[in-house]
């Protein structure tokens, strides 16, 4: 691959098992990573890096609202006037049920929602469904993460500060407590 990459050398690159040279001057090579640490210096030398940052909470409704609603709702088979999603669901999925810089994850809990909902439609159930904070919560059991009240009970008590984590696709908080150790010296 550095080979391939370097400008002095794939003029003329030879691909030994086909034993056939190839020009790959011309060539556009794109390729993707969450972690650059495990990608050698040499390499990364040679490669133009964009970083590319995660969606926030009102690209995440965008999205769902526009894209992954209409295609989970259309993959359980359901029409578009049987399940309505409210922003403020969709909110409440995006901070309590998801924790990611994608949309993968909140594509999967729209689509439990919707198959759930084509389940209950198919065993005689409601035909129409408005998707509220609280059919959400019903539908995918208790909130996975609970941030905001976190923060709140755990910074009540003495010696716990937040501190912030960096991680390759995005970050975290973190809870750092302190406790004061006395030593007894003996006499």
């Amino acid at each position: 691959l550095l080979e391939v990459l370097d400008p002095e050398q794939n003029i003329a690159f030879r691909d030994h098992y086909l034993d056939v040279a190839f020009d790959l001057s011309r060539v556009f090579f794109i390729t993707t990573a969450n972690v650059l640490d495990t990608i050698p210096s040499a390499l990364r030398d040679r490669m133009e890096i964009i970083e590319l940052p995660g969606y926030t909470e009102e690209e995440k409704v965008q999205i769902a609202r526009n894209y992954l609603v209409p295609r989970g709702r259309e993959n359980s088979g359901l029409q578009p006037d049987q399940i309505d999603f409210e922003d403020e669901a969709l909110h409440r999925i995006v901070r309590h049920y998801t924790r990611e810089t994608g949309v993968r994850n909140l594509e999967r809990q729209i689509t439990s929602i919707c198959r759930k909902h084509a389940r209950g439609t198919l065993e005689g159930k409601d035909l129409k469904l408005k998707v509220t904070p609280d059919v959400v919560t019903e539908l995918l059991g208790s909130p996975r993460y609970l941030l905001e009240e976190e923060v709140e009970e755990r910074v009540k008590h003495a010696g716990v500060v937040i501190g912030l984590a960096w991680t390759p696709v995005g970050g975290d908080i973190l809870f750092v407590d302190s406790s004061h150790t006395v030593k007894l010296g003996s006499d």
